[in-house]
């Protein structure tokens, strides 16, 4: 993290707390203006001494479709990590409005296995405002270390965006050619996900952002019903990669068109391996099966 030292906090955030809080934000900045300003906060937040819960893990494997261990999955400690990251984009000074964000994209690299009884400290910062064609997008930074020590075993980069929100000198960029139609392969698996979705991936993951729980809550938001949350999406594609991915690899993920639910979603994870042999990188494809159009994509390589 360059810039400031971390805010330490002395104990992990409550999430229910912040989303009430970015809900009151966001209803004072429509009466009286947004006096955030157009800069990033110049300094993080930081939680020492994270410890999981194993009733919270076991939940989270179930529900993604992990199998049970002692080993943290990669989404599972983006989960852990969120709370933090949330109370970076709550801040007085932090100029994009929490609720209703889109997330774009996700890059994790993980160094080596974190088994679950493992304390961690957690830092997390906002970076990298930049325009969008459809309104301003900012990249939340986490990165965990094993407690008291210097190296990072794990790092992600969510990338979110607030829509319809262009801020004063930030320049929009122009639209993107369009990009070459996609063939839908043949799908390595079906998922058949509920209406239910948003709210039980919140239960696990204290993710319980208004546009992933009820039509109600999501079309106060600008949605038509609820969506799926994206880091749901991508942890179960990565739990149907499996074990080959080994203990240290780089994982993204970008989405393109949000799965309203309930849904049916095609995937397919294509592997391919290393001129050893040995398994090197699989690429995954989500989409919608009746419509064609693509949810989400991205790849796991080993490290």
């Amino acid at each position: 993290m360059t810039g400031a030292q971390p805010v330490i906090l002395g104990d992990m955030p409550s999430l229910s707390k912040l989303f009430v809080n970015a809900a009151a934000t966001a209803a004072r900045r429509r009466v009286l203006g947004s006096d955030a300003g157009i800069a990033l906060p110049a300094c993080g937040h930081e939680v020492r001494g994270v410890l999981a819960q194993v009733g919270n893990l076991t939940a989270y494997q179930h529900l993604v479709g992990e199998t049970a261990s002692d080993i943290l999955p990669a989404g599972f400690i983006h989960a852990l990590a969120f709370p933090v990251s949330m109370s970076v984009m709550t801040r007085d000074d932090f100029p994009l409005p929490l609720l209703g964000m889109v997330h774009l994209s996700n890059k994790v690299e993980q160094h080596g296995a974190v088994l679950f009884t493992e304390a961690l400290d957690i830092t997390s910062w906002a970076e990298n405002l930049r325009g969008h064609r459809a309104g301003t997008q900012v990249d939340i930074v986490a990165e965990v270390r094993r407690a008291g020590e210097a190296s990072v075993c794990w790092k992600g980069i969510s990338t979110h965006l607030a829509k319809g929100v262009f801020l004063p000198g930030i320049d929009k960029p122009s639209a993107p050619a369009n990009s070459t139609t996609f063939a839908a392969p043949d799908p390595t698996a079906l998922w058949q996900l509920g209406v239910d979705t948003g709210r039980a991936y919140a239960a696990v993951s204290g993710d319980f952002n208004p546009i992933h729980l009820s039509v109600l809550t999501a079309k106060a938001l600008g949605m038509r019903r609820s969506i799926a949350h994206g880091m749901y999406l991508a942890s179960r594609a990565l739990a149907d990669v499996g074990a080959v991915k080994g203990d240290s690899f780089r994982w993204d993920v970008t989405f393109e068109a949000p799965v309203f639910l309930p849904a049916r979603v095609a995937l397919d994870i294509s592997s391919v391996p290393a001129p050893s042999g040995a398994w090197q990188r699989s690429e995954y494809v989500a989409w919608n099966p009746r419509s064609g159009r693509r949810h989400f994509s991205g790849s796991v390589v080993a490290l």
